[in-house]
């Protein structure tokens, strides 16, 4: 061994006695391959001949094969270094799978891995940093690092093509190679859902507080001036219980969508027939149509029609779809509710529509009318007692089903809801 292997350095020691093993053991196979040769002369080959063959043999079979790691581990170690001291830049930064940039002291980019090159397109090497990211944010972050060596970081935002935000944190890479690293964390998306969740809880609160001011109004005036007005206690009486009754219904939406949430996504076994489970939510809702002044048309085939899905979501989704329908299409007079087969989408479909000939909605609602709490007609809605969550749970149901609604409307023409949903695999 060398004086360093000698004078205590285990990395340096284990390599040199690696390589000395090495070089004995191809010592001891190119020997016994001189031995052979020379024993193969005489004819026939002495045993000492296929002893030294099979010697040849045991010896490749039991000598282990080593990696490029496992040689570069041993190429390190045999310097003093550890395998990540020998990784080029651009092999530690293509195991990022964040945008990262390698820059040096000036700011010109000496490296871009895969992830940057699809996030900002353009930043190749030798560019300088700060021509790309002009933000006075950024430019800032960039000058810091450069000036004062000190890890720093920033929320970034973009808003071309599309609007993104990113985590961008700055640090120089160790403490004398003169190189820094820029690595750009996407929270796009976890600030969508923050915001999501935020208009959802102002949305909801707002719901609720409607209706319970309402009441607490009720209940001072009866406590107040209409205290001893019969009249007037009865017709306060019915407004509070049809606010309790909103209320109540709302509640029991928010519920219904957080159990649809915590379910997981349906497995491929079950099976439903769509038109009787069509047929049952007929049945269910005439009453209401019958109140509407609405007559519902059936077009619907003779025999079973299966889907894979559960019975109970689906009975849900389309007494929802046929409830708004009779309620704000009632002065078309009918609806059409029909069943056919499909090849809208790339696989064959079942196709069930619900088809009202009332007001129509416009179509800059179309787009939007699946969001929670979103309402075309506000007045309306409410007198109809919705709650704006309606379709919201259809969709969340469709797309736990593999399925998808469309909607076709023009004003004037009524309004058409078409639930497409994949066939049965038989």
């Amino acid at each position: 061994m060398d004086e360093e292997a000698r004078n205590g350095h285990p990395r340096r020691a284990t390599a040199v006695v690696a390589e000395r093993l090495s070089e004995a053991r191809w010592t001891l196979i190119v020997s016994v391959a001189a031995l052979v040769a020379l024993g193969m002369a005489g004819d026939p080959p002495s045993w000492a001949v296929w002893l030294a063959v099979a010697l040849v043999i045991a010896v490749a079979a039991l000598a282990p094969r080593r990696t490029v790691g496992q040689r570069r581990a041993d190429q390190a170690a045999a310097n003093g270094q550890t395998v990540l001291d020998t990784l080029p830049v651009a092999d530690l930064a293509a195991a990022v799978p964040d945008p990262l940039f390698v820059f040096d002291a000036r700011g010109v980019v000496v490296h871009a891995n895969a992830a940057a090159a699809v996030s900002f397109g353009g930043v190749g090497q030798g560019m300088p940093l700060q021509m790309k990211f002009r933000a006075p944010e950024m430019q800032q972050l960039i000058q810091r690092v450069l000036a004062t060596g000190i890890p720093g970081a920033i929320d970034y935002a973009e808003r071309v093509p599309v609007e993104r935000v990113f985590r961008v944190e700055a640090t120089p890479v160790g403490s004398d190679t003169g190189l820094f690293v820029i690595i750009f964390k996407d929270q796009s998306e976890a600030r969508r859902i923050d915001r999501m969740r935020a208009d959802f809880i102002a949305n909801a609160s707002h719901e609720l507080r409607t209706p319970l001011a309402s009441i607490a109004g009720f209940i001072e005036t009866l406590r107040g001036p209409a205290k001893n007005d019969a009249g007037a206690r009865e017709n306060f009486l019915q407004i509070m219980q049809n606010q309790t009754g909103r209320m109540a219904r709302l509640i029991d939406d928010l519920l219904s969508l957080s159990r649809l949430e915590m379910k997981p996504y349906l497995g491929p076994g079950s099976k439903v027939d769509v038109r009787e489970t069509v047929e049952s939510v007929i049945g269910t809702l005439t009453p209401l149509a019958s109140e509407s002044g609405v007559v519902i048309v059936r077009e619907l085939p003779e025999g079973p029609v299966e889907v894979p899905g559960s019975r109970d979501e689906l009975f849900q989704v389309f007494e929802n779809l046929l409830e708004n329908a009779c309620k704000y299409g009632q002065s078309g007079g009918k609806v059409v509710v029909s069943i056919e087969p499909s090849r809208a989408g790339p696989d064959p479909e079942v196709a069930v529509s619900f088809r009202d000939f009332g007001p129509g909605i416009a179509e800059e609602h179309i787009p939007r009318i699946t969001e929670r709490f979103y309402r075309v007609d506000v007045d309306t809605s409410r007198a109809q007692k919705g709650t704006g969550l309606g379709l919201a749970i259809v969709k969340h149901i469709l797309t736990r089903h593999n399925a998808r609604l469309s909607i076709k409307s023009k004003v004037g023409e009524g309004a058409t809801f078409t639930v497409h949903l994949p066939v049965a695999k038989t």
